[in-house]
């Protein structure tokens, strides 16, 4: 679903107006996961339900409005919820996981679900980069294989989601 159909000054309301929507829909999410921790039995892992709203910004709003959602509930969820080192890990996540989607997206051969895996496993990346820096050793990197796992199960669960709103947007849309 496109909004470039509209005129100029409303589609520029409109989208701001869905952005904030999303941005305040994907700190609940992160409040949401906050409250109610996927237990996966592994440290580190979560769904990441949050990602949900980023991916569907960048399909629906395009790709600069899903950076400013993405960075929006990036520092505000930091503030709230996990503190300074959360929010670098989260920022470092989210800032490598986006560049990886937009990337994606833009190649054209990769579905919604293919877009969401690659920016699961990049999301862990740039955690794995933080943590590495921060405690100055390279066996963190031991971790990687286990987080491409939970970011390919992770970026599934929520690309399958994102593929089926973004349908009903369009549909809706008609």
């Amino acid at each position: 679903m496109s909004l470039r159909n509209d005129p100029p000054k409303s589609t520029r309301t409109r989208r701001l107006a869905y952005s904030a929507l999303l941005a305040a829909l994907a700190l609940i999410f992160s409040y949401i996961e906050v409250l109610i921790p996927f237990n996966f039995g592994v440290p580190g892992v979560k769904l990441g339900i949050a990602n949900l709203v980023v991916i569907i910004a960048l399909y629906y709003l395009g790709p600069r409005y899903a950076f400013t959602i993405n960075l929006i509930r990036v520092f505000v969820a930091g503030l709230l919820f996990t503190g300074l080192f959360g929010c670098l890990y989260s920022l470092a996540g989210a800032l490598l996981s986006f560049g990886a989607m937009l990337l994606t997206k833009k190649t054209g051969l990769f579905s919604v679900t293919g877009v969401s895996i690659c920016g699961g496993v990049f999301h862990n990346l740039g955690q794995i980069l933080v943590a590495t820096f921060l405690v100055a050793n390279l066996k963190m990197f031991a971790y990687f294989p286990v987080l491409i796992i939970s970011g390919v199960i992770s970026g599934a669960i929520i690309g399958i989601l994102a593929h089926l709103i973004l349908q009903r947007l369009a549909g809706a849309a008609e």
